[in-house]
């Protein structure tokens, strides 16, 4: 094979959401002047850990059961794929279980999988990886909405400035697991920082955001805010049958997604926003870029994405 068809690596990254688990196989491709990272396979499971541990505190035994299944048949799938290395990474859900460790050690023990539990500041770090190649020299409010916590991240001249995680996310919002003094301590950062950083537009990453941008139809366009508004308010007319029946919606996107994108919309409302970029990036895909640069000194390369 010549060089530029014949893969560099074969990486693998798992995202253990509160919503969701996804799991991404890519190639990576090295060129002079890129590097680009091919998607080969991409998994995407209800998992819905947040529902337990919002609601209970704990993983139940049955979801408990049910995420090993799963995590076995992505293990396996790997295999198939021949990966040469591979990161699992779980957030607010994991974080939040009283009994997170112990299936952790369980999930080791039986499959030989390392679970890394990361904080919301790591996990906004490695968004970071990829959503700073989406920038140019205009200052950024970066919201990125999870199913158990929000990041905020500040970025100017393509450099993060500020950075913060609240434990607030669409499952913990839908469920009403939130408080005014939450709310009030959200607002109070983004409207000082944006005003401090003269923030010029909003960057959006996140399931439900990417789904509202997909329905806009925009085609790499930005979306304003009264179009999102418009769009969750199309949402919010349909009963949750209605969603997934005439919006083709998933039904755990179905529940999710106006409670989500309430959070966008009141941190574009609180920084004086009504521009947002939609990379539809996220999580995954800075893993896969952390296990590159942990095989190669990738700083002298410039990445693509290409889905």
């Amino acid at each position: 094979m010549s060089e530029a068809t014949e893969p560099f690596l074969k990486l693998a990254a798992i995202d253990i959401g509160s919503n969701a688990v996804r799991c991404q196989i890519s190639n990576v491709f090295r060129f002079e002047d890129h590097t680009l990272f091919k998607r080969v396979e991409y998994i995407r499971y209800p998992m819905r850990l947040g529902e337990d541990v919002f609601a209970k505190g704990i993983i139940t035994r049955p979801k408990a059961e049910k995420f090993i299944k799963l995590l076995h048949g992505l293990y396996l799938i790997m295999q198939v794929h021949e990966v040469q290395d591979f990161m699992v990474c779980a957030t607010s859900a994991m974080r939040s279980a009283a009994n997170a460790q112990e299936i952790i050690d369980e999930i080791h023990d039986k499959l030989g999988l390392h679970i890394q539990v990361i904080d919301g500041t790591t996990e906004a770090d490695l968004i970071n990886m990829v959503i700073r190649q989406q920038l140019d020299d205009r200052n950024y409010l970066h919201i990125d909405v999870g199913g158990g916590s929000t990041e905020f991240n500040i970025y100017v001249n393509r450099m993060k400035v500020a950075s913060q995680s609240f434990e607030q996310g669409s499952i913990r919002h839908m469920q009403g697991e939130e408080s005014m003094e939450m709310w009030q301590t959200m607002q109070a950062w983004v409207t000082e920082k944006a005003r401090m950083h003269h923030v010029h537009l909003a960057i959006g990453t996140g399931g439900n955001i990417n789904k509202i941008y997909d329905m806009a139809k925009l085609a790499g366009k930005p979306i304003y805010r009264d179009q999102i508004e418009a769009i969750v308010q199309e949402i919010s007319s349909y009963s949750m049958e209605e969603r997934v029946k005439v919006l083709l919606l998933n039904a755990d996107r179905a529940d999710v997604i106006v409670p989500a994108a309430e959070i966008y919309l009141s941190a574009m409302n609180w920084a004086n926003l009504d521009t947002m970029l939609v990379p539809q990036v996220g999580l995954k895909d800075g893993m896969l870029q952390s296990l590159y640069e942990r095989h190669q000194g990738a700083t002298q390369h410039h990445f693509k994405l290409d889905f």
